[in-house]
């Protein structure tokens, strides 16, 4: 299931439910779109924290202080958890009252955290990186997209059995931003490009991370145990065998499931699918059925040229969230037509993050079937 840590368009929160939630904030003088960005990982540290006290054993804790020098570390805008629970709101509602009041003073609560080792997650930021961006064209969409399908029919990924685990290792790297609230400052990094690995049951219910170089876990990991009924937007392998394979059928599911979230409901199909193809495992032919409904999907372009997170190159099928000014990109190979990862590319200066910044990437660099959890492919350990 898609529990994890894991990257998502930075989503809008539900402001009603936190209204009910927490006391009329002061004015915040913060702009708009850096208030939400501060606004989602707050969130995504409610879940974080939801799952704590359920009993996971996430090791991440957040220093909450306030800084009394202007210029505070970077703060992660780590992946959110996609399931959406009105009791992780409610179980860090405390947490949530005091981020709001700094947050309505004009001020920022820093964000230190402790990695392996003691090193904070401050000292894993780089620079990001910076491309040029590439126009996206419909011309050749088509052809592309059908050639993406066919060569995803055709694939015969192993299909996992009982008692068996799906494993999936990525390199990644998301955004941080740096902030000065006294002088309307701010630098944005990226984490360093790290390896994640994922065991997932194929029935959600068990499942392993190690992510290190997010500070989500140690280098022992946590468990993404769920007594959570699979459904699109946390599902399990045993869940999408059970999806239609009909592209039309599909995508009016998808967008039905997902009314309401997101900035719109295009961008909001977009992006789940986005999110099925980057670490699950399907049946070829759901996979095919997926990237046919994301054709139909309007906005949708062809990027002739786009780089993974490993440098791997390909052609993109990209589509522009206009409320962020970002274009998420799908990179598959040129030859092939396999799927090698994900980038989200800053395509004109918004918040202050300048065109052609690369704000997340990742790179799928194995997907398998084995017969324990923590246990690697080929390898016969965990």
């Amino acid at each position: 299931m898609n529990r994890t840590p894991w990257q998502r368009r930075r989503e809008p929160l539900d402001h009603v439910e936190l209204a009910r939630l927490l006391p009329a904030p002061g004015d915040p003088e913060l702009p708009r779109g850096r208030l939400t960005r501060l606004e989602e990982h707050l969130m995504s540290e409610i879940q974080q924290h939801a799952g704590r006290q359920a009993g996971q054993s996430d090791e991440r804790r957040s220093g909450i202080h306030a800084q009394s020098a202007p210029l505070v570390p970077p703060v992660p805008l780590e992946p959110p958890r996609r399931t959406r629970r009105r009791g992780a709101l409610i179980a860090a509602a405390a947490a949530v009252a005091v981020l709001a009041g700094a947050v309505g003073a004009g001020q920022i609560i820093g964000g230190h955290r402790a990695g392996p080792g003691g090193a904070s997650a401050v000292e894993a930021n780089v620079p990001a990186p910076v491309v040029q961006v590439r126009p996206g064209t419909t011309h050749g969409l088509r052809l592309a997209m059908d050639r993406i399908s066919l060569a995803a029919g055709q694939e015969k990924p192993a299909q996992p059995g009982p008692g068996q685990f799906i494993y999936i290792k990525s390199q990644v790297s998301w955004l941080s931003i740096e902030e000065n609230v006294d002088a309307n400052e701010h630098r944005t990094w990226v984490q360093k490009l790290h390896p994640r690995e994922v065991w997932l049951s194929p029935d959600g219910r068990k499942g392993w991370l190690i992510e290190m170089g997010n500070g989500n876990t140690s280098k022992e990991g946590m468990d993404l145990d769920s007594d959570v009924k699979p459904y699109l937007s946390a599902p399990s392998y045993d869940y999408l065998k059970t999806l239609p394979t009909d592209p039309d059928a599909l995508l009016k599911k998808i967008y039905r499931e997902t009314a309401g979230h997101g900035d719109s409901p295009d961008q909001e199909a977009f992006t789940t699918i986005g999110d099925l193809v980057r670490e699950q495992l399907m049946t070829p032919e759901l996979t095919s059925a997926l990237y046919r409904a994301a054709a139909k999907i309007p906005g949708v372009v062809l990027v002739d040229e786009a780089k993974d997170a490993v440098g791997r190159s390909g052609i993109a099928i990209a589509r522009v969230d206009e409320k962020l000014a970002e274009r998420t990109e799908w990179i598959f190979d040129k030859k092939s037509f396999t799927y090698l990862g994900e980038r989200t590319v800053q395509i004109r200066e918004a918040d202050g993050i300048k065109a052609g910044t690369v704000t997340a990437r990742t790179a799928v660099t194995e997907r398998s079937v084995v017969d324990e959890m923590k246990l690697l492919p080929g390898t016969g350990t965990a």
